[in-house]
C-alpha cells in the first residue's frame, strides 16, 4: 500500500496515531519505572558504604541479565493475547494470559531453586573481594525469592498489552516503586538490616505487584468463564513460541556483551567513556521500545481481526513515528553532546573521548528507531522464529566489524568513534535490512487467532 495525502486518509492517520499513542505513552511510563527499582535500591545502599554498593553492583548485574533473558514471557504473551482478542475470542485471550503467567511461575520457582545454592560461586566468579561477595550473595539470594514475582508481573503485562491495556502496568509500577522506596528505606535503616532489607523491601513490593496482577487475571478469567488452572498444551506452546525470543534476545544480549569486551580491549577511560554511551543509548531505546511496545499490540490484534490492510497502515505509522522519533532524539542529543559528558563523569578526558562517540550516536538514533518499531511488529505478529534466526545472523555480521576496529589499532577517541560506528551503525544496520527485508516481504502478514505453529 501507499500512503495518501489527500484529506480522506488524514481522519486515518489521526486515529492511528491515537491508537498507537494512547498504547506507547503509558508503556514508556512503565518502562522507565522498571530501572527506578534498582535505581532506588543503588541511592539507598551507596550511604551504607563502597562495599555494599559493590556487592549490590555484582548482584544487581546477576539479575538484571536473567530478567533481561526472560522478557520473552512478555514478548510473547502479549501478541497471543491480542491475536485472540482481534478475532473476538475475549475468553480465549485470557487463557493465552493465564498460560503464559503459569509458564513466568513455574520458571521463577525453578530458577529460584536452583539459583540460591548457586548465588554464592556465581557472585565469586566475579572476582570481588570476600566483603563485597559476601554482600553481593547476600543481596542476590534474598531476591531469588522475589525472581517468580517479577516474572509473573512481566507475563501479566503481556497479558494486558495484549488486551490494548498500557495504562494498567503503568500504575502498578508507579506504586510497585513507591511502595519499594518506602519498605527499603524502612528496612534498611529503621530495622537495621542494611543490604539484606534492600533485597527483602525489592521482594515485598515485587510480590505486591504480582499479587495485584493475579487479582486482575482472576476477575478477568470469571468475567469471561475462563478456568484459572494450567493448560498444558497452552504452557507448551507459550514455552516453544518463547523459546525463539529467547534465542533472539540472547543474540541481542551478546552483541552487547562482545561491544563492551572490544572496549575493555581499547583502555580503561575508553570502557568508561562507552560505558557511559551504552547507558545513554539504552535510556534512549526506552522511548522507542514504547513504540514497538504498542506495535506488539496493535498489530497482534489486527492480524486476529484477519484485518491485514489496517496491520499494514499501522506498520507505516510505526515506521514513520520511529524514524521521526529518533530524529528528534538525536538532533536533542548532538545539541547537549558538548555538556552532556560532564554531567556523567568529572574525568576531563573520558569526558573528551564521550563527547565524539555522542554525536555519532545521534546520527544512528534514527535508524535504531526504525530497527525498533519493526522490531516490535515483527514480535506481535509471531514471527519469533525468524528474529531468532536472523539475530545470529546479525551477530555474525557484527563480530567481523569489531575484529577490523580492534585489527585497526586505534586509540583514544578514533578508537572509541570507529568502536560505536561498528555498533551503531554496523550492527543495528544489519538489524535493519534483515528486519525491513522481512517487513517488505509479507511473509509475516498471518491473519488469524493463531500465528503457524513454531513461527
Amino acid at each position: 500500500m501507499t500512503g495518501g495525502t489527500g484529506a480522506a486518509d488524514r481522519p486515518s492517520r489521526r486515529a492511528l496515531d491515537r491508537d498507537i499513542l494512547a498504547l506507547a505513552v503509558p508503556a514508556l511510563g512503565a518502562l522507565v519505572a522498571e530501572p527506578l527499582f534498582l535505581l532506588t535500591d543503588t541511592a539507598l545502599v551507596g550511604h551504607l558504604g563502597a562495599v555494599p554498593l559493590a556487592g549490590l553492583g555484582i548482584a544487581g548485574a546477576v539479575l538484571q541479565s536473567v530478567v533481561g533473558l526472560l522478557i520473552f514471557l512478555a514478548y510473547a504473551t502479549t501478541p497471543a493475547v491480542a491475536r485472540r482478542l482481534g478475532a473476538g475470542d475475549r475468553p480465549g485471550a485470557i487463557r493465552a494470559g493465564i498460560d503464559g503467567m503459569w509458564l513466568a511461575l513455574i520458571l521463577g520457582v525453578v530458577l529460584a531453586l536452583s539459583g540460591i545454592p548457586a548465588a554464592r560461586p556465581v557472585t565469586s566468579a566475579f572476582g570481588g573481594s570476600p566483603a563485597v561477595t559476601e554482600a553481593a550473595t547476600t543481596y542476590l539470594t534474598i531476591s531469588l525469592a522475589g525472581l517468580p514475582a517479577m516474572l509473573l508481573v512481566i507475563a501479566a503485562s503481556g497479558l494486558l498489552r495484549g488486551l490494548q491495556d498500557t495504562r494498567t502496568p503503568l500504575v502498578v509500577a508507579g506504586l510497585g516503586f513507591l511502595v519499594n522506596a518506602a519498605l527499603n528505606a524502612v528496612l534498611i535503616y529503621g530495622a537495621g538490616l542494611g543490604i539484606a532489607g534492600s533485597a527483602l523491601g525489592t521482594v515485598l513490593a515485587q510480590w505486591g505487584m504480582a499479587a495485584v496482577y493475579i487479582a486482575i487475571a482472576l476477575r478477568s478469567a470469571r468475567a469471561s468463564g475462563v478456568g484459572i488452572g494450567p493448560g498444558l498444551s497452552g504452557v507448551t506452546g507459550a514455552a516453544a513460541s518463547g523459546g525463539w525470543l529467547l534465542l533472539r534476545t540472547a543474540s541481542l544480549r551478546a552483541a552487547l556483551l562482545v561491544t563492551v569486551f572490544a572496549g575493555a580491549a581499547l583502555g580503561v577511560r575508553e570502557l568508561a567513556a562507552l560505558q557511559i554511551a551504552l547507558t545513554l543509548f539504552s535510556t534512549l531505546a526506552f522511548v522507542l521500545d514504547a513504540l514497538a511496545i504498542a506495535g506488539q499490540a496493535m498489530i497482534g490484534h489486527g492480524l486476529g481481526a484477519a484485518d491485514v490492510p489496517r496491520v499494514t497502515a499501522i506498520t507505516r505509522r510505526l515506521v514513520a513515528w520511529g524514524v521521526w522519533g529518533g530524529g528528534a532524539l538525536g538532533l536533542l542529543l548532538a545539541a547537549v553532546s558538548g555538556v552532556l559528558p560532564g554531567v556523567f563523569t568529572s574525568d576531563a578526558e573520558v569526558a573528551g573521548l564521550l563527547s565524539a562517540t555522542v554525536l555519532v550516536m545521534a546520527v544512528g538514533i534514527p535508524l535504531a528507531g526504525y530497527v525498533f518499531v519493526l522490531d516490535g511488529v515483527l514480535i506481535g505478529a509471531g514471527d519469533g522464529r525468524y528474529l531468532a534466526w536472523t539475530g545470529l545472523v546479525n551477530l555474525a555480521v557484527y563480530l567481523p566489524l569489531l575484529a577490523l576496529v580492534s585489527a585497526l589499532g586505534l586509540r583514544g577517541e578514533q578508537a572509541l568513534v570507529a568502536l560505536w560506528l561498528a555498533f551503531g551503525l554496523g550492527y543495528i544496520g544489519a538489524r535493519a535490512a534483515t528486519l525491513g527485508l522481512r517487513v517488505q516481504s509479507g511473509a509475516w502478514l498471518v491473519a488469524g487467532p493463531d500465528p503457524v505453529p513454531g513461527r
